[in-house]
């Protein structure tokens, strides 16, 4: 009886082990993001003119100073204009020095040059990285009279790998703000 007893205890234990599915690792998937289809409209101040995505709405626009917020992907494009006036090298190195303090918590700081000689207009633009505050700083400038420097700011806890898709899609906004800027 003692033996029936542990082949019925064998055979229930058998039979529950049995009955779970077999476990399949998930397929990996992509997070697929549609963004609206890109128009622009010209904006003009009274130093500068340039064309900027219409999804942006153009916010706190002062005498040299603007914001163009992107409500959908919870981000700004912040816009400071300054006179050159003998100080081209202090604003260069202040602008650059803006770029580099994201170093701190940023994985990397692409630096790529923007030269529009016909038009007169000379920058850079940094990419960044990483969990930095801003994914993009920006300057141009004739180096004569203009000077204009440019950051990507989310209203979001900088997460990179969350924020990446919109963090590109803005930097060819910006991108494109520089191409279609025009000194006055």
């Amino acid at each position: 009886m003692k033996n029936n007893s542990i082949i019925f205890v064998l055979f229930v234990l058998f039979a529950f082990l049995s009955c779970k599915e077999d476990v399949l690792p998930k397929p990996k998937a992509q997070l697929r993001l549609e963004y609206p289809k890109v128009e622009r409209k010209k904006l003009e101040t009274e130093k500068f003119e340039f064309e900027y995505n219409t999804i942006a709405r153009l916010k706190d626009k002062r005498e040299t100073s603007l914001t163009l917020d992107y409500p959908s992907m919870k981000g700004s494009i912040f816009l400071t204009y300054k006179d050159v006036d003998g100080n081209l090298d202090k604003l260069l190195t202040d602008a650059q020095k803006l770029s580099y303090e994201h170093v701190v918590k940023a994985d990397g700081i692409e630096g790529d040059s923007f030269v529009d000689e016909e038009n007169k207009v000379f920058g850079m633009i940094y990419e960044i990285s990483g969990n930095a505050a801003s994914q993009s700083q920006f300057y141009v400038t004739d180096s004569t009279e203009h000077f204009v420097t440019g950051s990507l700011y989310f209203y979001v806890k900088p997460n990179y790998d969350s924020i990446y898709p919109a963090a590109q899609y803005l930097q060819k906004d910006i991108r494109k703000i520089m191409e279609t800027l025009r000194w006055k």
